[in-house]
């Protein structure tokens, strides 16, 4: 799992940062990437990335403010010119369906793939999408309109097989190690019963990002963000702008901080600059946050960050409270 910034910046592009676009990459984990949100110019900032656009499975639309959709027509036209031909889904809030549907009959454009549009507007956390390997949650959050955040949770991994145990008894490595690794019992030609639960280890904790749209601090930001690998938060503003970023529902990098200690996220990417911030100038939305939250990074645009994997659960882990 890896972050790929394309646009990390607010209301308009500027000489520095286009408007908010992040991408999730899942090459390792099922071959494909995800998005949230799609600002004008994304399918050009595509064009200088390391990413396949014919490998877009799904976007994730935090809210429908133009610096967050405008460029989701162009994008699709361009799916299907480069080969993508596997289904595509697209998540967001009420309007979304309309202003794709229109943008497209309009154009005359005609994808070579199949789109579902998945519309909601629940006031409360939900879970939006839930399959083998994933859940997302998604939540309402406080801006001018709909917004909402999103809670991508990786689900645990099974241990690792203890192959040198195996191998001590006499097994050599076949058919039965892929047994056991299934969870299956094995009874050998003696029958002695090998359990599997012996020769695997403890399962890996699945890792969790959190991607929030516009907001101001509120409650949903914090259970979205919860004891998350990472956050992802709009620092529109710094802490001398705090009236401004209240008046049009945005937040300052100190109320991101405030947010992922809170919230116990272990790192924290600043994101949705003000085009007022340039040069040196930006680099006080990172000092500013870290004096609340010391693992903060400043994204700018083609800004990639790894997300780590976890380590194995121990007896103590899960005992432990939250």
């Amino acid at each position: 799992m890896e972050l790929y910034f394309l646009g990390t910046g607010a209301g308009m592009p500027s000489k520095e940062r286009n408007v908010t676009s992040v991408m999730l990459n899942l090459l390792a984990e099922r071959n494909v990437y995800w998005m949230f949100d799609c600002g004008e110019g994304t399918q050009h900032q595509i064009l200088r990335a390391p990413v396949k656009i014919s490998k877009l499975e799904k976007l994730f639309i935090t809210h429908l403010h133009g610096d967050h959709i405008y460029g989701l027509p162009g994008l699709m036209s361009s799916r299907s010119y480069q080969g993508g031909d596997t289904p595509f889904t697209i998540y967001g809030p009420v309007g979304i369906r309309e202003f794709v549907e229109t943008a497209l009959r309009i154009s005359d454009s005609h994808l070579g793939y199949q789109t579902k549009i998945v519309e909601f507007e629940e006031k409360a956390e939900f879970v939006l999408y839930e399959d083998e390997q994933f859940i997302v949650k998604a939540a309402p959050l406080v801006h001018r309109v709909d917004s909402y955040g999103y809670r991508i949770e990786e689900k645990p991994q099974k241990g690792k097989l203890d192959a040198a145990k195996l191998k001590e008894l006499g097994i050599a490595s076949g058919p039965l190690y892929g047994k056991i690794k299934k969870g299956e019992a094995v009874t050998l030609e003696d029958g002695t019963v090998l359990e599997a639960s012996r020769f695997i280890g403890p399962p890996v904790p699945g890792r969790i990002a959190t991607i929030l749209g516009d907001t101001q601090p509120c409650e949903h930001a914090i259970t979205l963000a919860r004891q998350a690998d990472v956050l992802v938060h709009e620092a529109t503003f710094a802490e001398d702008r705090k009236e401004l970023a209240m008046q049009y529902d945005h937040s300052t990098a100190i109320d991101a901080a405030r947010t992922a200690q809170e919230a116990g996220a272990k790192m924290l990417v600043l994101t949705h600059i003000s085009s007022r911030y340039q040069d040196a100038e930006v680099e006080r939305l990172r000092e500013e946050a870290r004096t609340i939250h010391d693992e903060t990074y400043l994204a700018h645009d083609h800004f990639r960050l790894d997300i780590p994997a976890r380590k194995p659960s121990t007896a103590a882990d899960e005992a432990a409270p939250l």
